[in-house]
Parts: C-alpha cells; sequence; structure tokens
C-alpha cells in the first residue's frame, strides 16, 4: 500500500497575529481505515512476518485501542492471523473499536491489569511465544525497531514536500518520536507532546528505541500538556479543540492529536517559536477513538462526526 501523506497549510488567527507558518501533515488521511502512525509503524512489522513465514502477529493493547483496530485490519489485508492481549474485561468485546477487530478477524484474549503490566517482561514475553510460536509478538502501540524504519518515511516524505523548522507530533509510547528522530538526523528541531503523565519515562523509550542516542540532539519531550493523565481532558479542553477545528476545518481527537493542538496554542502565546517559524504537526491519526469516546459518553455524538468503518 503506497501510504505517502499530504502537506497542507492551516489558518488561524493565532498564526496570523504571531507570525508564524503552520502547516499539518496529513497522515490521519493515508487511509479510512488505518491511518496514522500506527501503520507507518505496522508497515514493515507485517513486511517482517510475511517475508519470515510467521502465520500471524500477537500484540497488545487497551480496549479502545488504536493500534488493535489498526492492527486487525492490516492483518486481515495482508492475509496474516492475529491475536490481541487487551486490557479488561470480556464484555468490551462488543466495544466500537473491538467489535470491529473481531470482525477483522482478531483473536482476542482479555488479562486483568496485573498481568497486562507483564507485557514487557521477558519471561511473560518467552512464555507467549512458547505458546504462539507461529506469531511474531509486537509491542504495545507497535513501537519497535521495525517500527522506526516505517516512521521514518514521514521525514524523506517531508523534506520533499517543503522547509520547515519544527516538527511537533503526540508521543504515547515513544516510537513515531524515535522514528522521527532518527530519520531526521538533526536536520529539524522535534518537539513530542507527551499525552500522559511521565516522569522521563517516555525520554528513557525513545532512548531505549534509538541505536546511539548520543548521536541526535534535537528533540525534546514536552510533559505539560498531559490535560491530567492518559486520555483524561476537560471541558475546556474539548471547547478548545472543538473550536479549533470548525475554525481550521480538521479534526483533532482530544486523546493524542487534540493534546498537541492545545499545546501548539499554548506555546504559540507564549512566544516560544520566533516570528516566522515554521511549524509543521503531524497528524498520528487516531480519528477512530471518537466512536470509543461518544460510546463512554466523554464525547457529545452532536458535536462530533463519529466514524464509520467497512
Amino acid at each position: 500500500m503506497k501510504i505517502e501523506s499530504k502537506l497542507q497549510t492551516i489558518s488561524h488567527p493565532l498564526f496570523e497575529k504571531h507570525k508564524v507558518a503552520v502547516s499539518i501533515k496529513r497522515d490521519d488521511a493515508i487511509h479510512p481505515v488505518i491511518s496514522g502512525n500506527k501503520w507507518r509503524k505496522l508497515k514493515f512489522n507485517l513486511h517482517y512476518a510475511k517475508s519470515h513465514h510467521y502465520a500471524g502477529v500477537l500484540s497488545f493493547g487497551g480496549s479502545f485501542s488504536n493500534h488493535i483496530h489498526a492492527l486487525a485490519f492490516s492483518c486481515q489485508q495482508q492475509g496474516l492471523k492475529c491475536i490481541g492481549i487487551i486490557r479488561g474485561e470480556k464484555e468490551y468485546a462488543s466495544n466500537f473499536t473491538l467489535s470491529m477487530a473481531q470482525q477483522w478477524g482478531m483473536e482476542l484474549h482479555f488479562v486483568d491489569r496485573k498481568t497486562y503490566r507483564l507485557r514487557e517482561n521477558k519471561d511473560y514475553l518467552a512464555e507467549l511465544q512458547q505458546a504462539y510460536p507461529d506469531y511474531l509478538i509486537v509491542p504495545e502501540g507497535g513501537s519497535n525497531e521495525l517500527a522506526l524504519t516505517g516512521v521514518g518515511e514521514i521525514i524523506t516524505e517531508l523534506n520533499l514536500q517543503g522547509q520547515f523548522d519544527t516538527l511537533l507530533t503526540p508521543v504515547g509510547s515513544g516510537g513515531t518520536l524515535a522514528g522521527l528522530i532518527q530519520a531526521d538526523n538533526n536536520q529539524h528541531n522535534l518537539l513530542g507532546i507527551s499525552v500522559l503523565k511521565q516522569d522521563g519515562y517516555l525520554n528513557e523509550q525513545v532512548n531505549e528505541l534509538l541505536v546511539d542516542s548520543s548521536n541526535y540532539s534535537n528533540w525534546k519531550i514536552m510533559s505539560q500538556f498531559h490535560c491530567g493523565g492518559y486520555a483524561k481532558f476537560s471541558e475546556e479542553d474539548i471547547k478548545k479543540i472543538q473550536n479549533f477545528n470548525q475554525q481550521t476545518g480538521f479534526t483533532f481527537e482530544p486523546v493524542y492529536s487534540g493534546k498537541m493542538i492545545l499545546a501548539l496554542m499554548n506555546l504559540i502565546e507564549q512566544h516560544y517559536f520566533p516570528k516566522g517559524h515554521r511549524i509543521v504537526l503531524l497528524h498520528t491519526g487516531g480519528l477512530q477513538g471518537i466512536g470509543g469516546l461518544i460510546e463512554r459518553g466523554l464525547l457529545d455524538a452532536e458535536d462530533w462526526l463519529i466514524p464509520t468503518f467497512q
């Protein structure tokens, strides 16, 4: 599948007032189902699975996971089996995200939080590999060495699409930012916006994914814009994101991309970027998550377009 995405200019009164140029890298528009960074990270994992004759892929995620959603569809398209180790109870199987994952052939295994915390434990992973020897095990969120290559293609595309000074991206597991850092090789400023509370955790994750992190000095993760923690946000946050969506004509959801938008607005108001600065926002997709947020009553269906997937 060809996965190149467009670079589009965004207009907003705040940008004009502070004389900064902002564009959006439309990874949300790569594909109607497997959009954004999830496909970027899965691309070479699935290629590896097929070229090494694995029967399927096993990975981890929450009950509304963008990664699980994308993995299920991608494996179906590639003729691979897939297993999702899901944090939560079996009754979640009929929710917005997991009902589609099952429709696309994913086998769901529900585990409690204690077991789910073992998802990076070597002994636990060895047990899973022994139980499913013909499955490639991919980390939560798809963040591994193979993922970095796929994400790196974003930089290759951007270098052909125009010039910029700073690239912003939301950060959840560190894989996307690590792939950008590796491919960019100190050409631009890379600014990650953490979507969860963390005290250096994501920095450690990024450094572990990079072959030699000491070679890269052009990146930073900002941790003050998490809005209370992962998947948390206030009514005021929602209103700001909705207003931005209406003013620009683009859709950003409140778990990942919306927090990047809130951070951007805040930073511009603080004069963080000098006049004339050229900023690119990486839209990492995840719009399927809107359906789950509406289902849980966290968003009003009247204010958001519920995504549909066939």
